[in-house]
């Protein structure tokens, strides 16, 4: 038990903790409106698009863990949002909003006793929602740096 506790554990650490790098919110905290838009030249991405990108992403395979009727969107086009700017003032702080509340319930679901981390998700192809977490944990991370580093590229990046 002591284990599995444990377990528990890392992987909420890995899902709301930085450790080796920034955090969701250091990563998206004061982004400048007019930068959010914006594709730096040599880059595929704006700033929106990563946000939109995480936080579909992340409803996606919370939702494949917890509904069996869940519809995943189409891929890849449906993993983008369809503009490079957010379509209007409210849509970043929603998007940053929508993103945090999936990630807690991803983090409840973990959380849960009665949740069988190791135990195949019934209507996946041998996913459990153990290497759900991890695949959540990993894909966020991932783009979070790439949140930074398009912030460094714009000059709207502050380092610690």
């Amino acid at each position: 038990m002591a284990h599995l506790k444990s377990l528990r554990k890392h992987l909420l650490y890995l899902l709301t903790k930085g450790g080796a790098h920034a955090t969701f919110e250091e990563a998206v905290k004061d982004v400048p409106a007019a930068a959010r838009g914006k594709v730096p030249e040599g880059a595929a991405h704006s700033l929106w698009e990563l946000l939109e990108h995480m936080r579909i992403t992340q409803w996606d395979i919370l939702e494949f863990s917890r509904n069996a009727k869940h519809a995943s969107p189409k891929f890849p086009k449906g993993y983008w949002p369809k503009t490079a700017a957010p379509p209007n003032a409210k849509a970043w702080d929603k998007s940053i909003k929508d993103f945090l509340a999936d990630r807690d319930a991803m983090c409840e679901l973990i959380e849960k006793k009665s949740t069988d981390l190791f135990a195949e998700i019934p209507h996946g192809e041998g996913q459990t929602i153990l290497r759900e977490a991890m695949l959540t944990a990993d894909h966020n991370s991932y783009t979070v740096g790439e949140i930074v580093i398009t912030r460094r590229v714009l000059g709207v990046w502050k380092s610690k």
